[in-house]
């Protein structure tokens, strides 16, 4: 039998990349051979970050999706897509058929999930695959709840909706890819990622997630066996023992220096509260006011990340947008800062971010209180998930008029997070629970450890 060489293949956006290297990492520690495979732009971001401390069985290999020198706003999104199919279809054939010219197949194909089309192309070539599911395991169950006779439930939603296994919820809970607002081009996404699978028997999904934080819903859809294998964080930021492992996919998006621990290591303990949006959405100006009058309404110190496209897309005619100095003499902004050391840092109170997987997963490992401030995508369920399931903190409500979180409302809700009074108390006392509880899961005999050692079992790898 040939030893288990799986092949990684991730999307080239900061919110796969981070994940699925973790994942390539943990398996590499396990002694598996690993292949990892994204664009020649994401590729040329990573080299500084990955080339000398990668270990010595993960490779990396690049194909070009049409795009070397990143996706510009001005580009057409449905045509770069088209075109990373077309060149990732024919890239992975290439990489799997080598493997085998070099008697080294490749015994699994990973994929992450905008990348439904690998799966194709493994069966094709008779490779087993997995998805590795980016989102909590409830959004999958969401979507497939959609398509498997709630569809017309979800699209009727006005009040609440009750789904099996998961929480009671309410239209703005659910992802905005099933809205009735929509187009529809955005279900049919979904809806390829759910055929790819259901085209197999049991498929199986690896999630970024853990059993104990998803216990009902990692088991809601019989079809499908969903395996936590998660958080997908660095070991060294999880108490493990190889504390010089702290390097993250994410870090390879980074734009410059800045001080910003020193600022940290000046402020007291659970002070500061930190403000990030993800690395794709950009606010309107309008918005952007209204977090800084929140902001600056709370007096507290905080440290916001306005990354270069932000300011771009807010300052008209070259003037800066009002507050910049009042904000600079309270707080501290910055275009890019280590998003797990500053979570880590003893300075932080709470995090209010836009409830990316990611940094909602982040948040808990450090046992951080949310202001959830969602934008897009699964996020408006995960703000769900923290506020009324596992109560780490509470969501910001929009204008209904106008759309926008008015500042009062977002300084109310970063005070209640940060006061002293019962409930924040509550959310401090349960972000410490499933801090604990997610390490547990990444120990050596902890959940998440322990399903990855089964599907690689399922492999054939002893």
């Amino acid at each position: 039998m040939n030893p288990t060489h799986i092949l990684v293949a991730t999307f080239p956006g900061q919110g796969h990349i981070n994940p699925s290297l973790q994942l390539a990492k943990r398996l590499v520690k396990m002694g598996i051979e690993v292949t990892f495979m994204t664009s020649v732009f994401a590729r040329k971001r990573m080299a500084n970050a990955t080339t000398e401390d990668s270990p010595k069985r993960l490779t990396f290999v690049e194909f070009s999706d049409g795009y070397d020198d990143g996706l510009k706003p001005c580009d057409d999104g449905k045509r770069y897509m088209e075109e990373m199919k077309t060149n990732g279809i024919e890239a992975l054939k290439n990489i799997i058929l080598a493997s085998s010219k070099r008697d080294h197949p490749v015994t699994c194909l990973v994929y992450s999930h905008l990348f439904a089309w690998a799966a194709e192309v493994a069966r094709e070539v008779h490779v087993p695959s997995a998805l590795l599911w980016i989102e909590p395991a409830a959004v999958l169950d969401i979507y497939y709840y959609y398509f498997n006779g709630y569809g017309g439930d979800i699209d009727k939603c006005s009040n609440e909706i009750q789904l099996p296994k998961l929480p009671l919820l309410s239209k703005n809970d659910i992802p905005i890819f099933l809205l009735p607002s929509t187009p529809e081009r955005f279900r049919l996404v979904v809806k390829e990622k759910l055929d790819v699978l259901d085209a197999e028997t049991k498929p199986k999904v690896l999630v970024n997630s853990f059993d104990e934080l998803e216990k009902d819903a990692l088991r809601a859809i019989e079809k499908y066996e969903l395996i936590g294998v998660g958080p997908l964080i660095p070991s060294g930021f999880l108490g493990g023992e190889d504390l010089s492992d702290k390097s993250y996919g994410g870090d390879i998006f980074k734009l410059s220096e800045n001080n910003y621990i020193e600022w940290l290591d000046s402020k007291p303990e659970s002070s500061v509260v930190y403000v990030s949006f993800g690395s794709m959405f950009v606010l309107p100006k309008t918005q952007m006011e209204q977090i800084a009058k929140g902001l600056l309404d709370c007096g507290r110190p905080f440290l916001w990340v306005i990354r270069e496209n932000e300011h771009d897309g807010n300052n008209e005619d070259d003037q800066k947008w009002s507050h910049f100095e009042e904000l600079e003499r309270i707080g501290k902004i910055v275009r890019w800062c280590s998003q797990l050391e500053v979570l880590s840092h003893p300075s932080l109170g709470c995090f209010l971010t836009h409830c990316g997987w990611n940094s909602v997963m982040e948040s808990i490992v450090f046992g951080v209180p949310v202001v959830a401030f969602p934008q897009g995508f699964d996020q408006p369920t995960n703000a769900k998930l923290i506020e009324d399931v596992w109560k780490t903190g509470i969501r910001v409500h929009k204008n209904e008029d106008s759309g926008i979180v008015e500042g009062d409302e977002i300084m109310k809700c970063i005070e209640k997070t940060m006061d002293d009074g019962e409930k924040s108390q509550e959310w401090r006392n349960n972000a410490n629970k499933w801090k604990g509880l997610a390490r547990e899961a990444m120990g050596e005999n902890g959940s998440s450890n322990k399903n990855l050692m089964y599907f690689l079992k399922e492999l054939g790898h002893v």
